[in-house]
């Protein structure tokens, strides 16, 4: 749902006049890209895609066109979202609710936390889709999409990580895009991405906006493990 949810969104469409050959294609590029990437996918994915999939053969039968009076097979689509709308939203409301303890805490607090705080609370979360479309914008400067070869070459995931986290020790907060700046190929970007990937999944980064139309940020967690690593800036060379 939210991969759907997001190519909605992208796309600016009435999710009661979803252009189901457009999302559907989009669907299985993203998919594509993923499964290149090794991003593991549950089969919720593959199951949407089946859904987008058949609607779209319905819509393409002549007894849809013929019949006036006919559903647009397209509800399938459009009361299961915004039943998912729905609990997001009331997901999110719950999450932004006052809690108990915070609210009766009386003793005082500095001024630099509380402004850490609220800066905080003013930060967007960035999705899993969001930052493939940074990371295609990415590669897409390097060499035309349909060039592209997902190959892992030179560096490790390890690596990578290891020279991401020195940098954000360095600097605090970057970029996502300043992320990639030293990377030659296509192929050092995907080793990149994957580092980003594995570092948000086990905490050691947030990645967050400060409004919808802003870039991409990266910054540690205060509360991040140690990571350890490889040295950082000695790629693998490989054959």
């Amino acid at each position: 749902m939210d991969l759907l949810l997001h190519l909605i969104h992208k796309n600016e469409v009435d999710i009661f006049d979803i252009p189901i050959s457009t999302i559907t294609k989009q669907y299985l590029e993203y998919l594509d890209l993923m499964k290149s990437l090794n991003i593991d996918l549950a089969g919720d994915f593959f199951l949407m895609a089946s859904t987008l999939m058949h609607i779209k053969s319905k819509m393409l039968l002549p007894e849809y066109a013929d019949d006036e009076e006919a559903e647009d097979p397209r509800m399938e689509l459009a009361r299961p979202l915004l039943e998912y709308m729905r609990y997001k939203e009331l997901a999110q409301d719950l999450a932004a609710r006052p809690i108990l303890d915070r609210d009766v805490f009386s003793r005082r607090i500095p001024g630099d936390v509380l402004s850490e705080a609220d800066q905080a609370e003013e930060e967007l979360n960035v999705s899993l889709f969001q930052l493939i479309d940074a990371f295609k914008q990415v590669t897409e400067r390097l060499r035309p999409p349909e060039q592209l070869n997902f190959r892992l070459e030179r560096w490790t995931v390890k690596q990578k990580t290891a020279h991401i986290m020195a940098r954000l020790r360095e600097s605090g907060t970057l970029f996502f895009s300043e992320l990639f700046e030293e990377d030659r190929t296509v192929e050092e970007c995907i080793v990149t991405f994957l580092a980003l990937l594995e570092m948000v999944n086990i905490g050691l980064v947030k990645v967050f906006q400060m409004d919808p139309q802003s870039d991409i940020r990266v910054s540690l967690r205060l509360d991040a493990p140690n990571g350890e690593g490889d040295e950082p800036g000695k790629p693998q060379i490989s054959d």
